[in-house]
């Protein structure tokens, strides 16, 4: 049964979509712009959920999810990237994620992960990875609607549609 993790998938590529809809939105060069120096650019942002992603949901059950193979300083360096670059990285991520929760059950909820060294239940780290992308998904979103202006496009119901 999928239930519970059919639901987790489920917001988790709606926040996909959020992130893709606010891609299609903005220019290179604003992909780039961080509203303050210690702030995070979109472009940033995206380096950050791949690299989280990646190194969370590679061998999801059996390794901790925080690989050594990953340079997370490195995902908040300041960068200028096009289109295509911030969609193959975007890109690198998800499939981790996809391919670690295809073969799961509601019944391996309640098995044990880690994530740096901290022992969990499966539904704690899901849970929690969710929480993590979608906090940084609203941030691009947010961001996009700024820089858009008057010209952003609402990706969900649009003010004095409801």
């Amino acid at each position: 049964m999928r239930e519970i993790l059919g639901s987790i998938e489920y917001e988790y590529r709606r926040y996909k979509k959020l992130a893709e809809g606010t891609f299609d939105q903005v220019t290179a060069e604003q992909l780039a712009y961080a509203p303050a120096p210690e702030a995070n650019s979109i472009a940033v942002l995206v380096w950050h959920i791949a690299g989280n992603l990646k190194s969370r949901f590679t061998d999801f059950l059996t390794s901790d999810g925080e690989k050594p193979w990953r340079q997370r300083e490195s995902e908040f360096d300041a960068r200028q990237v096009s289109h295509e670059e911030l969609r193959a990285k975007w890109e690198t991520g998800w499939p981790a994620l996809f391919d670690a929760l295809a073969p799961l059950s509601d019944d391996d909820l309640a098995q044990r992960v880690a994530i740096r060294g901290e022992s969990m239940a499966v539904h704690a780290a899901l849970h929690r990875s969710l929480a993590h992308t979608a906090n940084h998904v609203g941030q691009i979103v947010y961001l996009g609607r700024i820089l858009r202006g008057a010209e952003w496009r609402s990706l969900s119901i649009p003010r004095g549609k409801s």
